[in-house]
Order: C-alpha cells, then structure tokens, then sequence
C-alpha cells in the first residue's frame, strides 16, 4: 500500500453512505498514497499512505495512521492509538484516546490533546513495524499473544470489509476517479460521477450520478443510477429491477425485462432482452423470511386437548341417560288400551234391524275370542 505499485481496485463494500459530505463506512479505511479524498472520512480504522490529501475531518474508531506529506483539512478524532509520519499537516485539531507517535515536522494548528504516552519520533511503516513487533514477540515465547495480532491483522475474518481507495485516486461529491477496477457493494448511496476501467456495482444501491468505463459495467437487481450509463469498449450488463435514470452507451447491451431505463440505448453491436428470473425472486423472498423468523424465538408449544382431571374446569357429575318409569316426576294414570265391550256406553239397537243384529253377533264373538286368547 505504501510503496510505488497502485492498489488493485476500488472497493466499496456493503453499506457505504456518502453523507454530509463524510465517507461512512462500517469496517477500515484505506486510501492509497498520493490520493485526494474531497471528502470527510468516518469508520474504524483509518490509514492513508504518502502525501494524501482530505478535505475533512477523520473520526476513527480504531487507529489512525498518516504517512508522510498528508495533509488534513479539519480535525482528526481517534478513538484509540494515532501514527502520524514527517511533515503532516493538520488544519484543526488532534484529540487522541490512546498513544500517539509523531514524527518530525508535524504541524497542528489548533494543538492536540492525548490520553496515553505521546512520542516524537519518525513512526516505522506499519507493515516494518508488525513483523518487528510479531519477531519480538516469537523471540521472548509469547506465542498465543503473536497468534493474536496474526489472528487481528493478517486474517480476512473480519465484521465488515474495509473501504479501498488505490494510489492515485480522486473522491469528491462529484467525481470518484481511479484508474483501477471499481467495485460497489449492495445497499452503498454514492454521490458523484464514478469512472473506473470496469464498474460492477451490487443490488439495492443507489448513485447519484453516472457510471463511465473503458470496459464492462454491470449494475445489480434495484440499483438506482442517476445518470448515464457509458462504456468505451466494454458491454453494459442490468440486472432485473435496477433503474437507469439516463442513456446507455456500450458495445453489446444486456437488458433484463423487469429494468427500466429512462434514456436511450446505444449499442454498437447487440440489443438483448432477459427474462426476469421470478422463482428465484421469489425463493430469495422465501429465505430470506425464512431467515428472518429463525431469528425470531419460537415460543414453547402448548396442548390444544387438556385431559379431565388435569384443567381448571371442575369435574362435571355423571347423569342417567335413561329414567326409568316410577323413577321420573311425573305422574301418569295407566289407562287400559282396550275397553271391553260391557263397560262402554255404545248402545246396540237391533230390534228393527234384523242385519244389524247378525253383526252385532259377530263382534261379541270376536270379543269373547280376543278375552280367551
């Protein structure tokens, strides 16, 4: 970082704002030497090689480290321990929470205050100063404490990827300039024109200006560009659900069917058109609530059936379904089904008619018949 050869790219990962003119980032800050940064710089660890130039104040959560010939246009706040190298230049002032090491030359206008021990000397390189500092350690058998610092600054694993910015770059409100690869994470709000051999910016992030390179440009599902889209040489690729708010210039032209593009295209070769991918819209939905409601705690299931004996309800007593005659409340006469024929009021006259007669014959005897049998 510190020598002649540029940084590989310009890295802006995941979550990088741009606001009120302050660079935001969640993890470290890197600027390459001989770089101007028109702009505030926000994050954890903040470290810039020679002759680099800000436009605003630093505030670093971790440590601060400015190599030779920098020059800062406001105050510089650091949370933890402060390297500052020949010839630095500071417009405002130092607040320092830990140690702070400076070298010969420095000026700080408005002074500078530190909590731990302050030394005036001309700081090493950080990467001299880490192998001296992992030797020492290996020399005297403080293993486990030369694992951690290899564990700290020279392992990948960390919360969040820092903010590159190579050799030779120019960052302002209007233009971000390098001549290197450029890379934008997901959910980023960028203001300015960004210009880079080959762009590729992620999903859901929004740049407030146009994206111009000499080779490919790919802009992700639910970018917003405010801005033209142009290339050189190289092919634009837009993903489903991104918004270019401008033209398109390029060589071959790879449009999804969900963008939309307010300007005209432009290509030199090939038009395409991609179907949007709706089932794996629609399963990276479904993970992502699925994800989601992992992280939400589950609460412990309950019975839906609770047994007899066991709830609050109190035991109901148990009841006859069938009540026996005698067993009731009410009180019913029994009445004979047949009524003989002697106790009935039905008077047969069969003086007059002799036919009559013959049938009242007939049902004494089929009376008489049913009282035998």
């Amino acid at each position: 970082m510190f020598g002649s050869d540029p940084l590989e790219e310009l890295v802006i990962p995941d979550g990088t704002h741009v606001q009120e003119h302050d660079l935001v980032a969640e993890g470290d800050v890197l600027v390459g030497g001989q770089s101007v940064v028109e702009l505030g710089v926000r994050g954890g660890n903040v470290i810039a090689g020679e002759r680099v130039r800000f436009d605003g104040d630093i505030e670093a959560d971790g440590d601060c480290r400015l190599d030779m010939w920098c020059d800062v246009d406001g105050n510089v706040l650091v949370g933890q321990d402060a390297y500052l190298g020949e010839r630095v230049h500071i417009t405002g002032q130092l607040i320092v929470s830990g140690d702070l090491d400076i070298g010969d030359d420095v000026d700080i206008e408005r002074g500078f205050e530190a909590n731990g021990w302050i030394v005036i000397r001309n700081p090493m390189p950080t990467i001299v100063f880490l192998f001296v500092y992992l030797s020492q350690l290996l020399r005297i058998g403080e293993e486990e404490a030369a694992d951690e610092v290899v564990d700290e600054f020279l392992t990948d694993d960390r919360e969040a990827e820092p903010v590159v910015i190579p050799r030779g770059a120019r960052v302002s409100d209007d233009t971000w300039r390098v001549s290197t690869p450029a890379t934008i994470g997901d959910d980023c709000r960028l203001h300015g024109n960004i210009r880079a051999t080959t762009i590729e910016a992620g999903a859901d992030t929004e740049v407030f200006g146009s994206l111009r390179a000499k080779e490919d440009i790919h802009v992700g599902a639910g970018t917003i560009v405010h801005g033209d889209v142009t290339t050189k040489g190289g092919d634009v690729f837009v993903a489903p659900d991104a918004h270019i708010r401008g033209d398109i210039s390029c060589e071959d032209c790879e449009l999804s069917e969900a963008a939309e593009v307010d300007g005209a295209i432009r290509a030199r070769g090939e038009t395409s058109f991609t179907t949007a991918p709706e089932p794996e819209v629609e399963a990276a939905r479904e993970d992502a609530e699925a994800e989601a409601e992992a992280t939400e705690p589950t609460p412990e299931p309950t019975s839906a059936v609770v047994p007899l004996g066991e709830g609050d309800l109190p035991e109901p007593e148990p009841t006859q379904a069938f009540v026996r005659l005698g067993d009731g409340e009410l009180d019913v006469e029994a009445t004979p089904a047949v009524i003989p024929v002697s106790e009935s009021e039905v008077d047969w006259d069969t003086d007059d008619d002799p036919s009559a007669n013959g049938a009242a014959e007939d049902v004494s005897g089929i009376i008489a018949e049913a009282e035998e049998s």
